[in-house]
C-alpha cells in the first residue's frame, strides 16, 4: 500500500515516471485526476466548513513536511484542493503517489 511507504529523494533532471507506470500507480488513489499531460496529479476534497478544510490542509502541510514532499494546496470554505507533482523532474514521480495516498488516508480519518 503506498500510504504505508516513505517518499525516497529524487535525482534532479532523473527521468518522470513513464505514463504506463502512472497510470498503474493512480489506480491505488482512484480519486485523484491527471493534469498538465500526465506531469500532476490533483484531488479536490469536500466539508462541511472553512474551519475543517483549514484543519485538513494543515494536516495535509504537516505530513508534507515530514515527508520532504511538498503539495500546492488550495482551500476555502468547504474545499480543499491538492495538487502534487515532483518539481525537481518536472513530472511524477512515485513519491507524488505515495503522498496522494497519505492525504486521502487523513481525509478518511474524519
Amino acid at each position: 500500500m503506498l500510504e504505508n511507504k516513505s517518499c525516497v529523494p529524487c535525482q534532479r533532471g532523473g527521468p518522470p515516471l513513464e505514463s504506463g507506470e502512472a497510470h498503474n500507480l493512480i489506480k491505488e488513489t482512484p480519486d485523484w485526476e491527471f493534469l498538465d499531460n500526465e506531469s500532476k496529479i490533483c484531488r479536490k476534497y469536500i466539508f462541511k466548513n472553512f474551519v475543517e478544510a483549514m484543519a485538513f490542509s494543515n494536516k495535509v502541510g504537516e505530513i508534507c513536511e515530514a515527508e520532504g514532499h511538498h503539495a500546492d494546496i488550495t482551500f476555502g470554505w468547504g474545499y480543499c484542493s491538492v495538487l502534487f507533482y515532483t518539481h525537481k523532474i518536472k513530472g511524477l514521480h512515485e513519491n507524488d503517489f505515495i503522498m496522494a495516498a497519505k492525504t486521502d488516508a487523513i481525509y478518511n480519518e474524519k
